[in-house]
């Protein structure tokens, strides 16, 4: 099969596209015949060996895909062949015409949701889910400021914190970006290249700030969020993309009376992987209902995911970056 493969830590342009020996499910294993693959930004921290998990060299890259299931090993009894589903396995595997996950991560897909659909629901809507509902516990009528809100991670939060009943309120860093948050569903939009977030939250929330921030950017907007989080808000800390790990200043969340709660949906999926299928049944309902779904901004074919990943490292997708292998 063919497959995007990473023979040496380092720059994602390093990918080698080529034939590879096909994989095969061992117990407890799902082997999916890859339609489309879901990328995202921890994509490329892996390939540049600055994930939390270093795999062995060489591996292919990529972490989520959908499919027809081709085979399925001992113990699989969630799927059948042929069934159709998409599935995850952190962070490895999935940029190949073939690709094996653990059947603990592999969904069968309701009919009215689509191949790219699927390919695209588990990191960034499995993360949002579990940051907005387990980890934020949000309440209806509350406000949710989402960083970085055009992003995978970002969209996908706008979308479950509007179907949970949350006021949202979108920060992006161009016009465009505010009118494809708008779309989303967010209810207010800070432009922060040309706006205060702190003066602009507190101006939107009445002077209170917002009840929960889901952030997964870092660097300098997140010692922002610690100056517009409410009385007792919720700071989740979903990622670091501006590609710089924040030191705060403890003095600010003892005079919010604020928390900072980490969102590390990879370990939770492993650790409470029945609370997570319960997350992600609910997330499929929504999204068979239209109620949620995943926006594609860009889609390229398997061979050309380097193309693909330069559109999030450069910070021009808004939405979610697939790749085809049709």
């Amino acid at each position: 099969m063919k497959a995007q493969v990473v023979h040496e830590f380092g720059d994602y342009r390093n990918l080698s596209y080529e034939e590879v020996d096909d994989p095969a499910p061992g117990p407890g294993e799902v082997l999916i015949g890859v339609e489309a693959v879901g990328l995202n930004f921890p994509d490329i921290l892996m390939i540049a060996g600055m994930y939390q998990d270093r795999p062995e060299l060489p591996f292919v890259a990529g972490a989520e895909a959908a499919g027809r299931v081709l085979a399925v090993g001992d113990g699989v009894t969630r799927v059948s062949v042929g069934d159709r589903a998409f599935g995850y396995k952190l962070l490895v595997g999935a940029m190949a015409e073939r690709f094996v996950a653990p059947a603990d991560h592999v969904f069968r897909l309701p009919d009215e949701v689509t191949m790219e659909q699927g390919a695209c629901l588990s990191l960034t809507y499995g993360t949002g889910y579990h940051a907005l509902v387990d980890r934020a516990r949000l309440e209806p009528g509350e406000t949710v400021l989402i960083t970085g809100a055009t992003g995978g991670v970002g969209s996908a939060g706008i979308q479950i914190a509007k179907a949970l009943g949350a006021r949202v309120i979108a920060a992006v860093g161009t016009d465009a970006k505010a009118e494809t948050a708008r779309s989303l569903g967010a209810d207010d939009v800070i432009i922060y290249t040309t706006e205060s977030l702190k003066e602009r939250t507190r101006e939107l929330t009445g002077g209170s700030g917002a009840d929960v921030i889901y952030d997964p950017v870092g660097g300098d907007t997140f010692l922002e969020c610690l100056r517009c989080i409410n009385w007792e808000g919720r700071i989740l800390v979903a990622g670091f993309t501006s590609g710089r790990i924040p030191k705060a200043p403890m003095n600010l969340p003892l005079l919010k009376g604020c928390s900072i709660v980490g969102v590390f949906w990879g370990a939770f999926s492993e650790r409470d992987p029945q609370a997570n299928r319960a997350n992600f049944a609910r997330l499929l309902d929504w999204t068979a209902e239209g109620i949620i779904g995943p926006r594609i901004s860009a889609r390229f074919p398997l061979e050309s995911a380097v193309d693909a990943l330069a559109t999030i490292a450069n910070r021009q997708a808004t939405g979610k970056v697939v790749l085809s292998t049709g």
